[in-house]
């Protein structure tokens, strides 16, 4: 079974050129306050997570590009150290949280942190510059996060003035939606896959073959769907706990989950329903 990334990235990309264009009309707009340019590696030391998509899209060309010998060990090599640094801040994080130090501070913290791609080589140049992550095309902007605005601390951005100002987490979502839309044409065991977020070290490790995507036979999902459902049905002993997503159930007479949807031509998926809206608060 060969993964074929074609549709997804083509849709990914259309998503670039149009983050590219946003950079340039904003540089446009504020020339003098964008200092982006060659030789300026500031936001190759920033601590983010990439989507499913761009990793996908990112580990693609690094194993076309750097197929073997010297630059891809040095890669690599910087990707390990990299990942293991993000391990500990990110347990770090986990500690603070569980000892009740609000989000804000914690986020504010992580911010302070600097962690070297493993994509910047020795000449401060990236190794994978046309196919960087969106968050890397858009660092030198102001961005709003959380609804508040943030900048990189080169550019000549200053503190209370008035700017174009790039929602950056409506980007991230139609990221999010790529990936929803790409595992939906998989047939995986992971459905939850699409929001997955890692660093672009662990991008550049990870092996995206059907194993690690949980790609299996169509027919075997269906089993291991119908193994699930009956498990869950003879654990509560109520077929009526789970509701129909599709399909039509109101000429055959039975009742939901029961004996004779295992054999329903309809195709109809079986969910856990979610909580009342009319009874929140009642537990």
């Amino acid at each position: 079974m060969s993964l074929d990334f074609k549709d997804v990235f083509a849709k990914y990309e259309a998503l670039l050129a149009e983050t590219d264009a946003l950079f340039e009309k904003v540089k446009g707009v504020c020339p003098e306050q964008v200092a982006c340019e060659k030789g300026c590696s500031d936001c190759c030391h920033a601590l983010f997570d990439v989507s499913l998509v761009e990793g996908l899209y990112l580990n693609h060309h690094f194993n076309r590009l750097l197929d073997g010998g010297a630059p891809r060990d040095r890669v690599l090599g910087e990707a390990n150290r990299a990942d293991r640094h993000h391990y500990k801040l990110k347990r770090k994080a986990f500690r603070a949280t569980e000892k009740g130090v609000p989000t804000t501070e914690i986020l504010a913290d992580l911010a302070k942190e600097r962690i070297r791609c493993p994509l910047l080589n020795d000449d401060d140049r990236c190794d994978l510059y046309a196919y960087r992550p969106v968050t890397c095309r858009l660092y030198g902007l102001p961005l709003e996060i959380g609804g508040k605005a943030h900048t990189c601390g080169k550019s000549g951005f200053t503190p209370g003035g008035k700017y174009p100002t790039v929602k950056i987490e409506k980007l991230q979502d139609r990221l999010m939606l790529l990936a929803r839309d790409f595992v939906d044409t998989l047939s995986t065991k992971y459905p939850g896959m699409a929001e997955m977020l890692v660093p672009v070290s662990m991008a550049l490790l990870t092996e995206y073959d059907e194993e690690y995507l949980g790609v299996v036979d169509p027919e075997e999902l269906e089993t291991a769907k119908q193994e699930k459902r009956e498990a869950i049905i003879k654990a509560t002993g109520d077929p009526g706990l789970f509701a129909p997503t599709g399909g039509d159930c109101s000429s055959c007479g039975e009742g939901q989950g029961s004996e004779a949807c295992k054999t329903c031509g309809g195709g109809t998926e079986w969910v856990l329903p979610g909580p009342d809206p009319d009874k929140r608060g009642e537990d």
